[in-house]
């Protein structure tokens, strides 16, 4: 198999160990000691306790030794979060007006397929139920980042994508859904964003986002009518929706939702949905048991 399918296997199948040890030995033969680390971290994952001590070690020195090297490819600015036999897998970096060109850069690496985008320094997230509602118009106020560089992204390698505290607001929130890919998009963490139910309209009919399984989008200002663009991310497991006032006909739209009685994990509040809500939801057929039973407790 040619190296760059390979590769994108690797990617696609981050689990698959003979095909990683197929590239390791490549990578042997090119001298690169990712090579020898692959079989040393799958045989500390089989060992048992009393044999992993030595491996340990040996694992360390290794990387302690080519670490640095492994990561010169990255731009300053770019941080790595994950690895896996050496290669970054997740990074992370600070949004400002030269962070798209280093996500760029970061996602040109053989195996980085999740991202984290973090707020620029100055902004602080102890602020951020500040930043929800403009008090005497009872709307979301303009976002304290300007997002629209968000347009520009290719996401197509990615699988998962945090933005959580980032404020980008509605204007952000469609940059995002311009943002190019292919649909590999499973995770998306937009907890305390600020989208609004406008934002959250154009990201659900974002073709790139239509494979998503898990989406946090805690405290985003978010009503039914934003609850109803949901129905569009037909293969949700996963859904985070505190802190939103979605009321009793938000808790309507959900269970109208296709994806309702796929869902292993949902996180509400009582006073998100109203105690009217709340009973709906305990009494619905169309929500997953082990749900159901949980909003009968509450």
């Amino acid at each position: 198999m040619e190296a760059v399918a390979l590769e994108q296997t690797l990617r696609d199948h981050t689990d698959d160990l003979g095909a990683w040890r197929v590239y390791g030995d490549r990578l042997v033969e090119q001298g690169d000691a990712r090579g020898t680390l692959i079989p040393l971290e799958q045989r500390r994952a089989r060992a048992r306790p009393a044999d992993r001590e030595p491996l340990e070690r040996e694992i360390a020195a290794l990387v302690d030794e080519h670490q640095q090297s492994w990561d010169a490819a990255l731009p300053l600015g770019v941080t790595v979060v994950a690895r896996r036999y050496g290669f970054a897998t997740t990074v992370a970096v600070e949004w400002s007006d030269d962070a798209p060109g280093l996500i760029e850069q970061a996602l040109r690496e053989r195996f980085v397929t999740a991202l984290r985008i973090t707020p620029p320094a100055e902004a602080d997230e102890d602020d951020c139920d500040d930043w929800d509602y403009d008090e005497e118009e009872d709307e979301l106020t303009p976002p304290p980042i300007e997002a629209g560089a968000l347009a520009s992204l290719d996401l197509s390698r990615l699988v998962a994508l945090d933005l959580s505290y980032l404020r980008i607001g509605d204007p952000g929130a469609k940059a995002l859904a311009a943002a190019t890919g292919t649909g590999r998009i499973q995770a998306l963490d937009l907890r305390y964003c600020g989208v609004g139910d406008t934002g959250l309209a154009a990201l659900a009919a974002s073709p790139g986002l239509g494979e998503l399984r898990r989406l946090h989008l805690q405290s985003n200002g978010l009503t039914a009518e934003g609850v109803r663009s949901l129905r569009r991310f037909v293969h949700l497991t996963e859904l985070d929706l505190r802190y939103n006032p979605i009321g009793a006909e938000g808790a309507d739209a959900l269970l109208a939702a296709p994806f309702i009685s796929s869902l292993t994990r949902l996180l509400l509040y009582r006073a998100d949905v109203s105690d009217a809500g709340a009973q709906k939801l305990a009494l619905a057929p169309e929500l997953p048991s082990v749900l159901r039973s949980f909003w009968r407790s509450v």
